[in-house]
């Protein structure tokens, strides 16, 4: 397999100045590159950037994938959307990192398998699309994207077995789309999601107008000019994301189960057998599937057989026209309706009177032996039968 690398950096918040395109196209000639983005592929060479230079510097999300098995994603926020502690709860081996620099928040999630999982060099180019809404939701308050990423350090082996569970964010049985393509490209095991949403509650909904209304009159006057003055500068692209993450925290707190936490032993103990009911389920199913088909196929043969009967004398004759054609492609037609009109007699139970018709049909036709060979391939009418 020859060598195949994607690279994919795309500027969100702000777009590039020249000076900026031009150092970029200094690393390479090939490269698409606009004030948003940078893409290229290497079959043979390789990339002469650094990506976490490039995510400090440049650019807001960034997603590399190669053919032996390494998938990369990485996105920055501003410091004042994420808290570092928050981020660093999640983000605790090499498969999840949360780093800060600058003003930035910056975090990255790999994953490492010999496995492809069904990716080829054609559909590279939408992962990132897919997953930048991320950004968003994480800056607006939810928190399943980086619980993701705590799975897929539990997943990869990089946390103790008795290391606890983080705080589990709401909607984790229902994931959206770029959540889906999250653990879909970083390959984070189904049943491990399954197996940890078990416990985490609904979605927190997002407030009606009403409930906005009421809560924006709780602010005091500093504070709602505040907020007005730095919508009106329109230089904080997340800003609203900023307003409702305010005023989800600022929602009563969902009463605790009374559950202990877990621990990463018990839910991978947990998913594996949640894994191996699945696959048992799953076979009982497939199982019963290829029941159905082949007793509707046995079904199928009956009817048309117990038709063949209707017709069987004007059958024989249609074979021995067949024959006389001495056309290849007729010899395969006649073999095919002599093998029907062998099952009709067994099971009309004259299995003998067939078999000795079908051994004169074949001393009759000696001298043609490509219908012979074709009869003895089909079992048909066997000499000393």
């Amino acid at each position: 397999m020859s060598e195949y690398q994607y690279y994919e950096f795309q500027a969100i918040d702000r777009r590039l100045v020249q000076s900026e395109m031009g150092a970029l196209r200094s690393c390479s000639s090939r490269a698409t590159i606009t004030d948003t983005r940078f893409v290229n592929h290497y079959n043979f060479g390789s990339f002469k950037g650094n990506p976490s230079s490039w995510m400090e510097k440049y650019f807001d999300a960034f997603l590399y994938l190669a053919n032996w098995g390494t998938h990369d994603f990485r996105f920055r926020l501003p410091r004042r959307i994420l808290e570092l502690d928050t981020a660093q709860l999640y983000c605790r081996g090499e498969a999840a990192v949360a780093r800060n620099k600058n003003d930035f928040i910056i975090l990255e999630f790999l994953s490492q398998s010999d496995d492809r999982g069904g990716w080829d060099d054609e559909d590279e180019s939408g992962w990132l699309s897919s997953l930048i809404p991320l950004r968003a939701d994480l800056a607006a308050g939810d928190h399943r994207v980086l619980y993701l990423g705590w799975l897929l350090c539990v997943q990869a082996g990089e946390l103790e077995a008795d290391a606890i569970e983080p705080p589990i964010p709401g909607g984790l049985g229902s994931l959206t789309a770029p959540l889906q393509a999250f653990a879909d490209f970083l390959r984070i095991d189904d049943d491990l999601i399954t197996v940890a949403a078990t416990r985490s509650p609904e979605a927190d909904e997002l407030p009606s107008d009403e409930e906005l209304e009421a809560w924006l009159g709780t602010l005091s006057d500093g504070e709602k000019n505040g907020w007005l003055h730095r919508f009106a500068t329109g230089r904080e692209p997340h800003l609203r994301a900023e307003l409702l993450r305010r005023f989800l925290e600022s929602r009563p707190v969902s009463p605790h189960t009374g559950e202990p936490p877990r621990t990463v032993g018990e839910l991978l103990a947990t998913a594996g057998q949640h894994t191996k009911e699945r696959r048992r389920r799953e076979a009982e199913r497939a199982a019963a599937e290829r029941a159905r088909r082949e007793r509707e196929k046995a079904e199928s043969r009956e009817r048309y057989l117990e038709g063949l009967a209707q017709r069987e004398a004007k059958a024989w004759e249609e074979v021995d026209t067949l024959i006389a054609t001495k056309h290849p492609s007729r010899y395969d037609d006649a073999v095919k309706l002599l093998c029907d009109l062998r099952d009709l007699g067994f099971r009309k139970g004259r299995a003998s009177e067939v078999e000795a018709r079908l051994l004169r049909l074949r001393e009759q036709h000696a001298r043609k032996p490509s219908f012979v060979e074709r009869l003895t391939k089909a079992g048909l009418g066997k000499l000393g039968a």
